[in-house]
């Protein structure tokens, strides 16, 4: 549950990072020259999904989980990320 979790809030963590880079509050640097901005939002994304994921584990390594929620949650987050990337949206935050 914790890996299920953590890939939406990756994905989400992707479009966060957008909106903020479109709306001026933060620029991600250029890891690879050829990709651009892209590279550093998208390591930026990694990185949280990655810690999202340990903290997650240890969390919930000797617990049961109930998956109906985490799986609704991960769907409405990987939505959210998906819809946070579309240019027609980063109008209404910029």
């Amino acid at each position: 549950m914790a890996a299920i979790l953590s890939a939406g809030i990756g994905a989400f963590a992707v479009g966060f990072v957008v909106i903020l880079n479109e709306a001026g509050l933060f620029t991600a640097p250029a890891l690879y020259g050829p990709a651009g901005g892209v590279s550093g939002r998208t390591t930026i994304a990694a990185a949280i999904w990655l810690v999202a994921w340990l903290i997650l584990h240890i969390r919930w390594k000797s617990r049961h989980v109930e998956p109906r929620p985490v799986n609704l949650t991960t769907v409405v987050l990987i939505l959210g990320g998906i819809l946070l990337t579309f240019p027609p949206v980063w109008s209404l935050f910029g």
